[in-house]
């Protein structure tokens, strides 16, 4: 086997562009050693640390999204309610108005027949004092022909 620490150690050959010599393989198995410790220590819990953020934001992502739909259906929900209740108390105010109506007419046919008895009462009671009335002309008027007859008999 070679000794690649020997190699290391051996004089540099001056000349060319690149030396070729141990220092190649003792840089490359430095490497390989730095990147599995920095894998081990570093880059392995930082991959964890950034799946498990990754997780947290796709749940709070799926969460989120689940939200949005049941604030959706509740809003549906109330829209559906405020409607029914708007028709509801269009329909009272219409009851209401109706009632109105015809508590008006029921008032104005009772103002109105009222009107009709009062004013048939008032007919009575005039065509009442116009026949008493009437019996006292034509006692008056008796009385005055008569007053006249003597008069003109007496003459």
């Amino acid at each position: 086997m070679i000794n690649w620490l020997s190699l290391a150690e051996a004089p540099v050959p001056e000349g060319g562009l690149f030396d070729f010599d141990a220092t190649l393989p003792l840089m490359a198995i430095q490497v390989v050693i730095l990147t599995f410790i920095l894998n081990k220590l570093f880059f392995q819990p930082v991959g964890k640390v950034v799946e498990e953020r990754e997780g947290f934001v796709t749940t709070s992502h799926k969460d989120a999204k689940a939200r949005l739909a049941q604030v959706q259906r509740l809003e549906d929900d109330l829209k559906a309610r405020l409607q029914e209740a708007r028709q509801e108390a269009q329909a009272v105010i219409t009851a209401a108005e109706d009632e109105v109506a015809t508590l008006h007419k029921a008032a104005l046919a009772e103002a109105k027949a009222s009107a009709m008895k009062l004013r048939e009462e008032a007919r009575a009671d005039i065509k009442a004092q116009r026949s008493a009335a009437d019996v006292v002309l034509a006692e008056e008027s008796r009385r005055l022909a008569d007053l006249i007859i003597q008069r003109l008999v007496a003459t």
